[in-house]
């Protein structure tokens, strides 16, 4: 087991990442470029501690979902291409600017606004323009009035549109016809566009599940998220028959050991009753450390080789589990909270969420530790 000199720490492996970054490379054709999405901190796995092995791999783009997480990226030394894949308040449009960020552009209002700035900092801004195709969030319509308003944007002086993208709402579907029916509509428009002299350098829609299961859909990039991180994006027998490796895990430690008599209650509301003499351990983490309440009574730990349930509900910052049955623990040992047994996976399935919520969850004051 792991040697702790602090509370708790979420493990990063860059040996596993870059393991991920060649099972994609062998999965895409030798001209498509990876575009790494690092949105939401990269997975909650920390951007800026995971670029410089993205640099050594060869990454050719980058994607996250705010302008601050391109600007953390920015920060880390990033020199590559960074799309925003959300939208950026009209308050904060300059910032797309000075950290040379590429938006996505799906109204001719905020293309407006930014060609606006540009003039004013004599700067010409990229843009991919964003194309819905059946996700219903955010995108141009396929229609002729987009296609207009697509034409007015491309002739302002300070605006120069780079790329088109859609998203899939479900690659990962094994019968494809969702994601089928998306791409063509995306194929369709996209040909319209171009048709108006509008040049398309970069065009992208295939996520982490069409990258495994839509090989047809990779065009000249893919975004590549999940699948860098080892985080399940389709069917958990398929992934299972894959090469890719979780990359983050997650300890802490025992910090008592106590023995109470049967008909003890355990922490608050008393929600688990000891039905034996019980050898309590009480655990550092909780769910201001994103180690989530939902867990109380049906999760479990790894301690000492041994799995240890999880009992009563979890606090703020504390939990506890019974460890009647696992012999000599005490004080001090290490305890996995996440790791390749107790995966991501397995917790999500637990918790019926999806992988990223668990990643995602786990706050910052759980210091990330990056290891080759």
């Amino acid at each position: 087991m792991r040697k702790l000199s602090q509370r708790t720490e979420a493990v990063v492996s860059l040996r596993a990442l870059e393991r991920n970054v060649l099972g994609v490379r062998k999965r895409i054709g030798r001209d498509v470029e990876i575009m790494a999405v690092l949105k939401g901190d990269g997975y909650g796995h920390g951007e800026k501690g995971i670029y410089s092995t993205f640099k050594k791999c060869g990454i050719e783009r980058y994607a996250v979902a705010v302008w601050e997480e391109g600007a953390s990226l920015r920060n880390a030394g990033c020199t590559e291409p960074i799309l925003l894949l959300g939208d950026t308040c009209d308050g904060q449009l300059e910032n797309i600017i000075k950290y040379n960020l590429t938006p996505a552009i799906f109204s001719e209002d905020t293309a407006q606004k930014l060609n606006t700035l540009a003039k004013w900092s004599g700067a010409v801004v990229p843009v991919h323009i964003k194309i819905d195709t059946g996700m219903s969030r955010i995108g141009f319509a396929d229609t002729d009035e987009s296609l207009k308003i697509i034409k007015r944007i491309n002739n302002l002086s300070n605006i120069k549109i780079t790329g088109a993208f859609t998203h899939f709402s479900r690659a990962d579907e094994p019968d494809g016809k969702s994601a089928t029916a998306q791409f063509e509509r995306y194929l369709s428009f996209v040909e319209r566009i171009e048709n108006e002299g509008i040049e398309l350098a970069c065009k992208h829609v295939a996520n982490s599940p069409a990258i495994l299961l839509r090989p047809e859909t990779q065009l000249n990039a893919v975004r590549a998220g999940d699948v860098l991180f080892g985080l399940c994006p389709i069917d958990e027998n398929e992934w299972e028959n894959t090469e890719f490796e979780q990359v983050m895990s997650w300890y802490t430690y025992v910090v008592m050991v106590k023995e109470v008599p049967k008909g003890t209650e355990v922490g608050y509301g008393g929600t688990f009753v000891c039905g034996r003499n019980t050898k309590i351990a009480t655990i550092p983490v909780g769910f201001a450390d994103g180690y989530s309440r939902k867990l109380s009574n049906k999760g479990k730990v790894r301690i000492n080789g041994y799995e240890a349930p999880i009992i009563g509900r979890i606090c703020m910052d504390q939990f506890m589990v019974d460890v009647t049955d696992i012999p000599g623990v005490k004080r001090g040992d290490a305890v996995s909270l996440i790791d390749d047994k107790l995966s991501v996976l397995w917790m999500a399935d637990l918790l019926d969420c999806n992988v990223d919520e668990i990643v995602c969850s786990i706050s910052k004051r759980v210091p990330r530790i990056y290891e080759y």
